[in-house]
């Protein structure tokens, strides 16, 4: 049998194309049946998704989504930052809720280790940004970009060193030495002790090795047998440390692309990229936001997106500020990240409302702009450009029949997808995995 004949697999790329939040969780569990991995390559535990099955809710940080269907491979890639403690408190949760997590779990043993002093180098910056009256950028407070920046400077411990414990202390007490330094000196907090956190290192160790992997090597060999993969990104495109809103944005590279190099695959082996967006916009945190609704007053738009919706982030449990639809700002993810095909979530929160906006354009500098600009100062300049389109009275929640929909809604995202430039392939009705309409199925397209 020669390559061309081999029963390759396809794999489908999962990305927010918004602020985060955009319901990627749910959407990758719905798909999981097709597919016989998830892999995680970005970002660390400051992601949240949140599963409903059945009525019961689930919390997922750093464990793809994918744990929750029996069988199905999942594998954190070596472009993930990884909180051990936390993923083994993580595992914990899972296994008591009768969830087979360790068998099927995966490690990449490149991914970078996040360690208390990542944690409280970043509450102590945050904490130090707002008191100098420069801002909050709004960081979880989970030691996310100190441990991306240790990676980027050739220094971090990553899970590998776990195998090793004479190199994992003498790594440990060079970059401890320069936390506390930063610390005590810069930041004014207090200096972390080394056997605390070495002694805690080397027991978790012990638990860790039988999922230690080579992550890449997996999926290549899975991909090849004809398995399909879910790649499964955190966060979303606006996010991203590259192409989002900077620097009110996270550490890692939340766009498509990066699937392949933050799993280690080829790009070759990304076949369809399915982009995650809300029927309106959502973001937790500082940073422009053009849309933004008055969300906290009661009787307001922006406070029916917020309680319908019930907008309260996974991880941190801050309220969203909460927007119509930003299609301008949609338009540039969909640019970024190569879209094949959208899923429109949270259809049903707009329920009720007399009347549905989406933004499509801005004026800046008294010209009409098309497309979200790259400069956070321009984008805080910015006014939306609404187009403004008839509610409707009628449920929309747990429909799964497109023709079913009220007319108004679907002129509404028929819309969506004249503007933005890609199809809309599944739409979300409620937070059930079963409350979804299909379209164009992206393991079938």
């Amino acid at each position: 049998m020669t390559n061309s004949e081999i029963a390759r697999g396809r794999n489908v790329v999962v990305v927010g194309t918004q602020w985060g939040d955009e319901g990627k969780g749910k959407v990758v569990d719905w798909m999981t049946p097709h597919a016989q991995g998830v892999v995680r390559f970005q970002g660390g535990h400051n992601a949240g998704h949140t599963l409903v099955i059945k009525g019961v809710k689930t919390a997922l940080q750093l464990i793809p989504s994918g744990i929750m269907r029996d069988g199905v491979a999942c594998y954190i890639g070596n472009g993930v930052v990884l909180d051990p403690t936390h993923l083994l408190g993580e595992i914990e949760r899972l296994e008591k809720a009768g969830v087979e997590v360790r068998s099927r779990l995966y490690i990449s043993e490149s991914c970078p280790l996040i360690l208390p002093f990542h944690v409280e180098v970043d509450k102590a910056r945050e904490a130090l940004r707002e008191s100098s009256g420069s801002g909050k950028i709004g960081t979880t407070g989970k030691g996310i970009g100190p441990a991306y920046e240790d990676k980027v400077a050739r220094r971090a411990l990553r899970v590998q060193d776990l195998k090793h414990p004479e190199r994992f202390a003498k790594k440990l007490k060079e970059l401890l030495e320069l936390h506390n330094f930063a610390l005590t000196g810069y930041l004014k907090g207090t200096a972390l002790e080394f056997q605390p956190i070495f002694d805690q290192a080397m027991k978790m160790a012990e638990v860790l090795k039988p999922m230690m992997a080579d992550v890449g090597y997996l999926i290549h060999k899975a991909h090849q047998a004809g398995a399909n993969i879910l790649f499964e990104g955190a966060q979303g495109t606006l996010l991203d440390i590259d192409h989002g809103t900077y620097p009110y944005v996270t550490s890692s590279n939340c766009v498509a692309g990066n699937a392949a190099a933050g799993a280690g695959v080829g790009p070759q082996m990304l076949h369809y990229m399915l982009g995650i967006t809300k029927a309106y916009t959502t973001r937790v945190g500082s940073g422009p936001f053009p849309t933004e609704l008055e969300w906290e007053k009661e009787g307001t738009v922006g406070y029916h997106l917020a309680t319908v919706g019930q907008e309260r982030g996974t991880v941190t449990g801050r309220a969203r500020r909460c927007g119509w639809l930003d299609a301008a700002a949609l338009k540039r993810s969909i640019i970024i990240n190569g879209i094949s095909g959208l899923c429109m979530t949270k259809l049903d929160v707009l329920d009720g409302l007399a009347e549905v906006k989406m933004c499509i354009g801005y004026e800046l500098n008294g010209q009409m702009i098309d497309i979200l600009p790259l400069d956070a100062d321009d984008i805080l300049a910015c006014k939306p450009v609404f187009e403004t389109f008839p509610g409707w009275t009628e449920t929309t929640f747990g429909m799964t029949d497109w023709d079913a929909l009220p007319l108004n809604a679907r002129r509404y995202l028929e819309r969506v997808q004249e503007v933005i430039g890609a199809p809309i392939a599944m739409v979300s009705t409620g937070p059930d995995r079963d409350h979804t309409i299909v379209l164009r199925h992206p393991y079938q397209a």
